[in-house]
């Protein structure tokens, strides 16, 4: 990444950035050991300038320092109830947007001295300063900040700048899964995403990249249906992270890999295809969280899985009536070619059950039903173990991603059952519960083992620009199965 982040325990002659909650009034959260006079002149010029320390807000002023004057960056927390490190993030994303063309450097007064608020700041410039530019012709203006200062203010600098590293360690994870949803679906393959998955071998983790002839022996017939349409065959991606001594659990994560889908024969109208690049985003996450593991070394056992193929409506694409069967002997009855991830997923969770693993968890970008029900801040999660799922909500409180459970109602199941198959892919209720239908569908190729799935259609891909994220992949759920791993 080319933003430095530094802890420092005294501040660079730069300007200098210090938080404010809003509250009655605004009154900063922390600030450099210059004492009260500062604190009393920082308040007149908020005052002087209207500031109210709302989140989002961010002002530049001048104080007095030293016989001379320094420039101070007010920036606003918003109110000090029910504040959290989500909130830290965004007003830090905010700064960044703030600073990035202004100043070659800045200084930063963290809100606090806790290590969890520190890892949260610098993450967030990280996140914030993320451009995607493999297809910008070399001419634009780069951005003028470097450095980032943080103020340590008497902590041990080295606990510091470890939060700052497993920041940066999260920060690339993230920002990689961003590139590769960024990429054009033509430059994106299942071979050219095996290929990378190879590139992931080391440092404890092994890499083995099925072929097409490796596929049909294990009769994954959903993936071989799903990539009929195409004239790039599909690949399986299984990785696994073995630690260094015994692990306490072995968990596994699936993740969708159409790398573009047309909808197939059931085809897309042209202005819905044109984020279906992130149709991978599941994938890419499984290939993002297993770039981290090796750096953050946690005591687990993780096993990757990642179905890749494209969905194209090609002169053998599978057709509306046609019956697939996958990996553990169901049929399943194709009515809608569009809904294909659950297709190639089913085959992934039957492969994924074979190997007795402590909890299972599958990403993807399924339903745009989802978008309706929680829009796009919000993943919903369905699980058959409602204590394996407490778990991972425990960890998305941590990093800040929401996610909200749906029920898997067992009378929807009724919906889709086929007259002529043992399942058809389409739920017969149309327009109804189709995210938990899906859910439904999935968890009839998972076996008795604790199984989470996670709809990440509406928070995988962002259309405007966000203080932590431009416009595209966001790299979601990266953060949370981080912090879910290491806290086993």
């Amino acid at each position: 990444m080319s933003l430095k982040i530094d802890v420092v325990p005294e501040l660079p002659k730069a300007p200098v950035a210090v938080f404010f909650y809003e509250d009655e009034a605004p009154k900063p959260a922390a600030l450099p050991s210059a004492g009260a006079a500062l604190r009393k002149e920082l308040l007149e010029r908020a005052h002087e300038e209207n500031f109210k320390g709302k989140s989002g807000e961010v002002l530049s002023t001048f104080c007095a320092n030293n016989g001379g004057f320094s420039r101070y960056i007010l920036v606003g927390l918003g109110s000090k109830k029910g504040f959290n490190n989500e909130k830290l993030r965004s007003a830090a994303g905010h700064l960044y947007h703030f600073a990035e063309k202004r100043y070659a450097a800045l200084g930063v007064v963290p809100p606090s001295q806790d290590l969890q608020a520190v890892e949260a700041l610098a993450e967030a410039f990280y996140l914030a300063a993320y451009r995607f530019k493999q297809y910008k012709a070399q001419n634009g203006k780069d951005l003028i900040l470097q450095t980032v200062a943080l103020l340590s203010g008497g902590a041990p600098d080295a606990k510091w700048t470890q939060a700052v590293q497993r920041a940066s360690v999260y920060a690339e994870s993230i920002n990689f899964v961003r590139d590769l949803i960024n990429q054009g679906p033509s430059d994106k393959s299942p071979q050219t995403l095996g290929n990378l998955a190879k590139t992931l071998s080391g440092g404890g983790v092994t890499a083995e990249i099925m072929e097409e002839e490796k596929i049909r022996a294990l009769k994954m017939g959903g993936l071989l249906g799903v990539a009929r349409g195409s004239s790039m065959p599909p690949v399986f991606v299984h990785l696994v992270y073995k630690p260094k001594g015994p692990a306490k659990k072995k968990i596994g994560i699936i993740g969708k890999g159409i790398t573009f889908d047309s909808g197939g024969l059931s085809l897309k109208p042209p202005q819905s295809m044109e984020t279906m690049k992130c149709d991978m985003a599941g994938a890419a996450t499984v290939l993002g969280v297993f770039k981290a593991l090796k750096e953050l070394k946690p005591k687990v056992e993780v096993h990757g899985f990642a179905p890749m193929a494209y969905n194209m409506p090609g002169h053998d694409a599978t057709k509306p009536g046609d019956v697939l069967t996958a990996m553990n002997g169901k049929t399943i009855e194709v009515l809608n070619t569009d809904a294909e991830g659950r297709l190639i997923l089913a085959d992934a969770l039957a492969f994924a059950s074979q190997k007795k693993l402590d909890v299972l968890i599958d990403l993807a970008t399924l339903t745009g039903a989802v978008v309706i029900a929680l829009g796009h801040l919000v993943t919903a999660a369905m699980t058959n173990d409602k204590k394996a799922l407490e778990k991972l909500l425990a960890a998305s409180q941590k990093s800040g991603e929401r996610i909200w459970e749906l029920p898997l109602i067992e009378d929807y199941k009724e919906d889709i059952k086929s007259k002529f198959a043992d399942l058809q892919n389409i739920s017969s209720a149309r327009g109804q519960a189709g995210t938990i239908s899906a859910g439904l569908f999935l968890q009839e190729f998972v076996d008795s083992t604790p199984w989470i799935h996670l709809d990440i259609a509406g928070t995988a891909w962002t259309d405007k620009n966000t203080p932590l994220c431009p416009t595209g992949g966001t790299g979601a759920m990266v953060r949370t199965l981080l912090d879910y791993l290491c806290a086993l």
